[in-house]
């Protein structure tokens, strides 16, 4: 029986939004492309599109062979699982697209797999040119793709590099498209924000919670531009715009090779490969938090106020418009859960709970004051804020055991969703302790930190253990 493989993506540039779809569908021994599908569809949101591309994927194939056995590969956490029949699923606009893909083949003969992004490439950027088409008034055409192209070159970018002395042309353009394609091509707003924005396809990136930073694309395109304007003609390869996560991990590298620590072959970075970005997510308020009471996870575990439900809302209407958020991990605390849950809602995304992401116990200080805390425990409170291994009275935990926790938690998870998105909603220090850890800052630094309730800041972990960190404290959504 004949084996295809199919690859699908969707895009939504708002969320919902104007959105489009792709899908290929590849010889599993050759890769060769035996058909290609995209198209826009007007108005919808990113798992619509993604369903969409879905179907039109598996469509294709049957065309092709109506007897073949399909293997499905997506970066869409959602729809794979959904469709392997592990998460229920729960929006009402998926149940009739799932149930359309399951009925193209037969029972058995369609098995999926999540991808990386950066394996997706060939299908986002079909999906891409037809939101672009779209935008232009007409439909995708197949004569217009240069989707093919892109795989291509993106294959040879992988394979080794041609012999020769480091400043060779041919092999440096290779190293470049390499690093500058490690976290995402094209640009969809229903993918991680390491989508800038690039203009082989003219698409808009999420909306600029992580705009790239556009003075590193002019040296990355300066660079590639030195590799040889012959070779990338050759190969198909066109590089513009930024991407936020890749070009930060480049200028990472870059200190450290002027440090010393990191070998570079030649002259190029190295492919650092699309990362586990955590967009990190500090709860609505609670009664407690305009008093700026300690409220850890020893106390009485508070609800969100009026005013913190508000702004739940607020900011999850501002993530479903940038549509980058994939999957979403909470806090046990009532406080994160119900913030989480008002965004998961939004977005169509269930909440998984991890107890690493829980605040600091503050022991006999929950519910008082610092002004209070200072008059009834002085010598207790100057003892932890000299040291991260003091403790409050009454046996909380110190900032030093909660690193350490912190820390393993965000092991499990940049293992867990390599190559995603994730929305962690938590509580002060541990978002504190995530950004110091990733600066490589001292402790001391967690008390020079302001986190407002509901604000958004972000870090991107690499599979070298390297971070880059994107300070926004953003509140712009609760105006």
């Amino acid at each position: 029986m004949r084996e295809l493989i199919v690859e699908a993506d969707g895009g939504s540039r708002g969320n919902p939004g104007p959105a489009g779809y792709g899908a290929v569908v590849l010889d599993p021994v050759t890769g060769e492309t035996l058909a290609e599908a995209a198209e826009y569809i007007g108005v919808a949101t990113n798992n619509v599109a993604e369903y969409r591309g879905l179907i039109a994927g598996l469509k294709a194939a049957r065309e092709l062979f109506p007897d073949a056995t399909v293997h499905a590969r997506m970066d869409s956490k959602l729809v794979v699982e959904q469709m392997s029949g592990r998460w229920k699923i729960k929006h009402p606009d998926m149940k009739p697209l799932a149930a359309e893909a399951a009925r193209v083949f037969p029972a058995g003969r369609v098995r999926y797999e999540w991808i990386p992004r950066a394996e997706n490439k060939h299908a986002d950027r079909l999906a891409n040119e037809a939101m672009d088409a779209g935008k232009q008034g007409r439909q995708w055409q197949p004569s217009a793709s240069t989707a093919g192209l892109d795989s291509r070159a993106a294959r040879n970018a992988a394979a080794p590099a041609p012999s020769g002395p480091p400043g060779d042309a041919t092999a440096g353009a290779a190293r470049a498209r390499a690093a500058l394609s490690g976290a995402g091509g094209g640009a969809r707003s229903g993918a991680a924000p390491d989508r800038g924005a690039v203009s082989g396809t003219g698409g808009a990136s999420d909306g600029g919670l992580f705009a790239a930073d556009e003075t590193v694309a002019a040296r990355a395109r300066a660079s590639l531009a030195s590799a040889g304007a012959a070779e990338r003609e050759a190969s198909g390869a066109a590089v513009a715009g930024g991407d936020f996560e890749a070009e930060a991990g480049v200028l990472a590298h870059a200190g450290q090779a002027a440090a010393g620590s990191v070998s570079t072959p030649g002259w190029g970075a190295p492919d650092l490969g699309a990362p586990a970005t955590f967009v990190l997510l500090r709860h609505g308020e609670t009664a407690l938090t305009p008093e700026k009471r300690f409220s850890g996870s020893g106390g009485t575990d508070p609800e969100l106020s009026a005013a913190g439900s508000r702004q739940a809302e607020a900011v999850a209407a501002a993530l479903a418009a940038r549509g980058t958020v994939q999957e979403i991990v909470s806090s046990p605390l009532k406080r994160c859960r119900q913030t989480a849950e008002t965004v998961a809602a939004r977005l169509g995304l269930d909440v998984r709970i991890e107890d690493g992401l829980r605040e600091t116990d503050f022991g006999a200080w929950e519910g008082l004051t610092f002004a209070e805390v200072r008059e009834r425990y002085a010598e207790d409170l100057d003892a932890w804020l000299a040291s991260p291994k003091a403790t409050p009275t009454g046996g909380g935990e110190s900032f030093a055991t909660v690193a350490r926790r912190v820390s393993a938690t965000r092991d499990r998870l940049t293992a867990a969703f390599a190559g995603r998105t994730v929305l962690l909603v938590t509580h002060v220090t541990p978002i504190k302790t995530l950004v110091r850890l990733a600066l490589g800052a001292p402790p001391e630094s967690l008390f020079r930190m302001e986190l407002s309730a509901a604000s958004l800041s972000a870090v991107a972990y690499y599979a070298d253990g390297n971070a880059s960190v994107r300070l926004l404290n953003d509140t712009s959504h609760l105006r």
